[in-house]
């Protein structure tokens, strides 16, 4: 019994390690399943690598129903737990007594940005291996081991010529297209050449017009092969140059970086400056024309001129004693230029005053209206009051012109000699007391020097004062009370002459 049951016990531990192994042999890890066309020599245990570093090992090795090994292998480290549809694997020798390990690659080398191939497919339920990552027989390789080579070389060479055609006749019978695919796929080297001459063929046409552009671009080169091989020469000496100043070539590279910083804000500037220039070559384009036209004048123009330079320099010569004797007045026209300074600046700070407050168009306004006003105006037109004299040597005097017909001031009508008369004799009066004003008299020895008193009628005579006596009528501007002139009405203090002389200042 005890037997029995040890046995039992035995062949269910068989069963567990068996189930196990045909499961892949995984703990829960990271599990390829890699399809090989031979795995001979590879045990389980063995190691699986990436580049040299031992990332897992082989957990089983099993025939598929194709004739085929499917070699289990459990990652353990979990960096290359990853492995994607181009990951490829190889069985390597790892000694020479015959041990084998598997060589992987996750991924193969790709241009930075391309996007990466998909994840490796898991095995669904219900097929053998399910759960684990499947790596199929097209992404590996069994190549063929040096000392299965070397084993048939211990028979003379009939026997071997005979088992190798024996062999191969009996294993590749019918396996024509099996055969080329084992032996593209036993060495990475023709698999890898396989891809080239793919890429190659796909891009025949690119191939066609390189040769063709080659041959033409090569053929100046081949009608001048003495002008290439100077400049390979040159090239070589230049070559030898710059090895020689390597160590100052060295420092340019070194100083390369900053010399880019500071090119940047310069550049910078430079594209504001021709920013900033764009109109001005754009004018300048407009004016080109007329600056050709210009140039094309010049030619012309340096003629006459080189014969006025001709005729300046004879007279240059005549005038030089004319100019040397007039440098003594170069120096009192300095002292003149220096002293006159301060009223230049003064008068062109009138001027400038003058110009941007209007003063100018008030001066003349002044002049007009002053002249307007001082000046009279009476029944005959403008007369002048007032005279400026420009010597204080003459002296202002108003003397009456006794063959001036009084009638031609006083207005008078000529059927009436007694009121002519009258009218004159009162008009004396007046002119009397303002000539006597006008020489420095005040109004009362006026009116003392010269007495007497205005006829009651003078109303009627243009220019004559009312009497002091009796009430004060308004006066009446000369002309009538419709001409428009100013008038004055004396007060009744009896100021007679002070009124008289308003009144003819203001043309009354």
């Amino acid at each position: 019994m005890a037997a029995v049951a040890g046995a039992a016990c035995v062949a269910a531990l068989v069963a567990v390690v068996l189930l196990a192994t045909s499961a892949g042999g995984s703990s829960g890890g990271y599990t390829v399943r890699a399809i090989f066309d031979d795995a001979a020599n590879l045990t389980v245990g063995e190691d699986v690598k990436i580049d040299g570093v031992k990332v897992g090992t082989v957990g089983s090795v099993t025939p598929t129903p194709q004739a085929r090994a499917a070699v289990v292998l459990n990652i353990d480290n979990p960096g290359f737990q990853d492995f994607l549809e181009d990951a490829s694997c190889t069985i390597r020798p790892q000694a020479l007594i015959g041990e084998k390990f598997v060589d992987c690659l996750p991924t193969q080398p790709r241009v930075e940005g391309t996007k990466p191939p998909e994840k490796l497919k898991v095995i669904p339920p219900g097929q053998e291996g399910a759960g684990q990552v499947l790596l199929p027989v097209t992404r590996t390789h069994s190549p063929v081991d040096v000392d299965l080579l070397g084993d048939i070389t211990r028979l003379p060479e009939a026997q071997r010529l005979t088992i190798i055609l024996n062999e191969l006749g009996a294993g590749f019978a019918g396996r024509g297209s099996d055969l080329n695919a084992v032996i593209r796929r036993a060495n990475p080297a023709l698999q890898g050449l396989e891809q080239v001459l793919a890429i190659l063929a796909n891009e025949n046409k690119v191939l066609t017009d390189l040769a063709v552009e080659g041959d033409r671009a090569t053929a100046p080169l081949a009608a001048d092969r003495g002008r290439l091989v100077g400049f390979i020469n040159q090239s070589k000496t230049v070559a030898q140059a710059t090895a020689n100043h390597r160590g100052a070539l060295g420092q340019n590279f070194a100083d390369f970086p900053a010399f880019l910083e500071q090119l940047g804000p310069a550049m910078e500037r430079l594209g504001r400056f021709a920013d900033q220039t764009t109109p001005t070559f754009e004018a300048l384009g407009v004016a080109a024309p007329g600056i050709d036209k210009t140039f094309e004048n010049i030619g012309p123009f340096s003629k006459s001129f080189e014969g006025f330079l001709q005729t300046f320099g004879k007279n240059a010569k005549s005038t030089a004693s004319a100019l040397a004797a007039v440098e003594p007045l170069l120096s009192l026209a300095k002292a003149l230029g220096k002293n006159a300074k301060p009223f230049a600046g003064n008068f062109s700070g009138l001027l400038t005053s003058l110009r941007s407050t209007g003063g100018l168009e008030r001066l003349l306004d002044f002049i007009y209206l002053g002249a307007g006003s001082v000046n009279g105006y009476d029944a005959l037109g403008h007369f002048l009051r007032a005279e400026i004299f420009a010597s204080t040597c003459l002296t202002y005097s108003i003397e009456t012109n006794p063959t001036c017909s009084t009638g031609k001031f006083i207005g008078a009508s000529a059927s009436s000699a007694k009121a002519s008369a009258a009218s004159a004799g009162s008009t004396s009066v007046v002119m009397q007391r303002t000539l006597a004003v006008l020489k420095g008299m005040t109004p009362a020895q006026a009116i003392a020097k010269y007495p007497g008193s205005i006829t009651a009628d003078a109303g009627a005579v243009p220019g004559a004062l009312p009497s002091t006596s009796g009430a004060t009528p308004a006066a009446q501007p000369v002309g009538g009370a419709a001409a428009g002139t100013t008038y004055y009405a004396p007060a009744e203090e009896g100021s007679e002459a002070s009124g008289m002389l308003l009144n003819y200042l203001l043309g009354n």
